[in-house]
């Protein structure tokens, strides 16, 4: 999965320091991020050193390490103009277009990145009295200076949950995103629910389906919604019938082993979950 980087190590410990030379920049325009078109244009993702930015006038934030590199968030006013000839052989790409390529530790430092860039754009001011935020020297918290309010990154735990009856599995396709490979039912935890009762519930929504043996299989980190998914598998209970929630699902539908098309594209926790269904390791 994308955060399995080994040998690389990631460290998400928080540093008051600025870059040297080497680190790395990751520079966002909302949904885009510059990169290095010459290292692009060859499959690979490449991201922008401190020392090649250092007349431009941008400012940085420390967000983490993988191994030896720190990386930074970089900051500007006129993002735009960094990919169209301020720095030359920069360019920005969709963040979606970092999926399937590489090297991984690469696009999982990139896909972190835009978690916290999110998290930094949509907490500008306090929740609680309205004052602007103030960054902490010391720490990743966000203060506020007026009433004291104290905020960290939120982290949205999730499920996504592989359905069995016997050696079927169903597969569903989203309504109304880009992404149109098949996938398994998912969902946010709401207040007040066990893990547990989210698979229930969701399933219940989305297929109207009732489930039984729910186990737990693995979790990710899943920067793009900035939740944590927890994987489960559960067999069905009762009758096989679908009635979709055609608000957030396209097709839902039962699938031999044999019927599956998968591969394991080594990313996301729902993909490796469907081909270790598909191989007759679950």
């Amino acid at each position: 999965m994308i955060q399995e980087i080994r040998p690389y190590r990631f460290n998400n410990s928080y540093f008051s320091k600025q870059p040297d030379r080497n680190s790395e920049i990751l520079l966002f325009q909302e949904d885009k991020i510059l990169v290095r078109s010459k290292n692009w244009k060859e499959g690979e993702v490449c991201y922008p050193l401190a020392s090649e930015l250092e007349h431009t006038g941008i400012q940085y934030r420390y967000l983490f390490s993988i191994s030896e590199t720190d990386y930074f968030q970089g900051i500007s006013s006129d993002y735009q103009n960094f990919g169209n000839g301020k720095v030359p052989g920069l360019e920005f790409i969709d963040m979606g277009k970092l999926r399937g390529a590489g090297p991984k530790h690469q696009v999982f430092a990139g896909n972190t990145g835009h978690q916290l860039f999110r998290w930094y754009r949509d907490n500008r001011f306090c929740g609680r009295c309205g004052n602007p935020l103030q960054h902490d020297s010391d720490s990743r918290l966000l203060k506020c200076g007026s009433c004291g309010n104290e905020i960290y990154p939120r982290i949205s735990p999730g499920i996504v949950v592989g359905i069995t009856d016997g050696d079927k599995l169903l597969l569903t396709k989203y309504a109304g995103r880009t992404y149109k490979k098949y996938a398994l039912v998912a969902g946010f935890n709401e207040i007040g629910e066990s893990l547990e009762e989210t698979v229930k519930r969701e399933v219940m929504e989305e297929v109207g389906l009732r489930v039984k043996n729910i186990r737990y299989y693995k979790s990710q980190p899943w920067a793009n919604s900035g939740t944590l998914l927890c994987g489960y598998f559960a067999d069905l209970d009762g009758s096989a019938d679908i009635t979709l929630e055609e608000e957030e699902l396209a097709e839902a539908a039962w699938f031999s082993r044999e019927e599956i098309q998968a591969e394991n594209e080594d990313y996301s926790l729902t993909n490796e979950m469907i081909v270790k269904f598909k191989e007759g390791r679950i």
